[in-house]
């Protein structure tokens, strides 16, 4: 398919309907948000489940703005010149934190090419911002490779999150055409340094229904788990237009659970694996049930 040519999306099945309920507690958060001038990826990157969690009293904090430095084929969020850091963001998701009671806090940002540091001291700052909170509150974080400086990655770690997470999103082939801007092995490399820390639970992310095969995924599984990853995350990809990456297959339910005993069998101890299944789905569910 060329850059000009626009594929239509394929009709969902009925696992993967959806309803978009708008409750008050739904329109609480979304208030919150708003007044704490917080980005979340529920809203930016259009998330299914969006509905669900709001409605349930937690968000993904998207923090370092809502504008990404990449162009990734599979992502809705949107792609330019980002902002200026906001110095008063860690204060923010902190407050915010503390008025839902959230009991685990998931932090993920755009890609900040822009930075000297890919934006590693933000992450740290959001942490220890939380860490500061009276109330115990495990953390996670969901980077992106910061183009595979050690140094910034070491600025994360050192601010002890509970779970460090970077997803690998698909198997090596598809990289060129859905993450040309990202590496595979630098991906990788992340997830091995961040294990050998020895500081944190590891945990890697990927959609299928993108072309790839069983044997690619297998291979992938393999990949992660040499790397040192405990905790993986399997859901369908959803092109969010026809602009983006097309859909190649809706993959049944079943088949999920095909793929994730996969996953376990090859040795990876945690493995959520389920058609809406995103990264933070239910993540401190997750992490508080092991």
């Amino acid at each position: 398919m060329t850059d000009n040519e626009k594929k239509p999306i394929l009709p969902k099945p009925p696992w993967l309907k959806v309803r978009a309920g708008r409750d008050d507690r739904y329109r609480q958060v979304q208030s919150l948000l708003k007044e704490q001038h917080l980005h979340t990826v529920c809203q930016e990157a259009n998330c299914p489940n969006r509905g669900e969690c709001f409605s349930s009293g937690t968000a993904t904090f998207l923090i370092l703005g809502p504008t990404c430095t990449r162009n990734c084929r599979f992502c809705n969020v949107t792609h330019g010149a980002a902002a200026p850091v906001d110095t008063n963001e860690p204060a923010h998701v902190a407050r915010t934190v503390e008025i839902l009671q959230l009991r685990h806090a998931v932090i993920t940002s755009v890609t900040r090419d822009d930075l000297p540091d890919g934006g590693a001291a933000q992450f740290a700052a959001v942490i220890n911002a939380i860490r500061a909170l009276e109330r115990k509150v495990s953390v996670e974080v969901l980077t992106p490779d910061f183009k595979g400086n050690r140094e910034s990655l070491g600025t994360v770690f050192e601010a002890d999150p509970d779970i460090f997470n970077h997803n690998v999103e698909t198997v090596p082939r598809l990289y060129p055409a859905v993450r040309p801007q990202a590496d595979y092995e630098r991906s990788m490399n992340v997830l091995r340094f961040a294990s050998e820390s020895g500081r944190m639970a590891v945990k890697s992310g990927l959609m299928v229904g993108l072309g790839e095969t069983i044997d690619e995924l297998e291979n992938l599984f393999f990949d992660l788990y040499q790397a040192g990853v405990e905790y993986l995350t399997i859901g369908q990809y959803l092109a969010p237009s026809q602009n983006h990456y097309p859909i190649a297959k809706f993959y049944h339910p079943d088949e999920f659970l095909d793929l994730g005993r996969r996953a376990e069998k090859i040795g990876i101890k945690y493995v959520f694996s389920a058609p809406l299944v995103r990264s933070s789905y239910h993540a401190g569910e997750q992490f508080h049930s092991q």
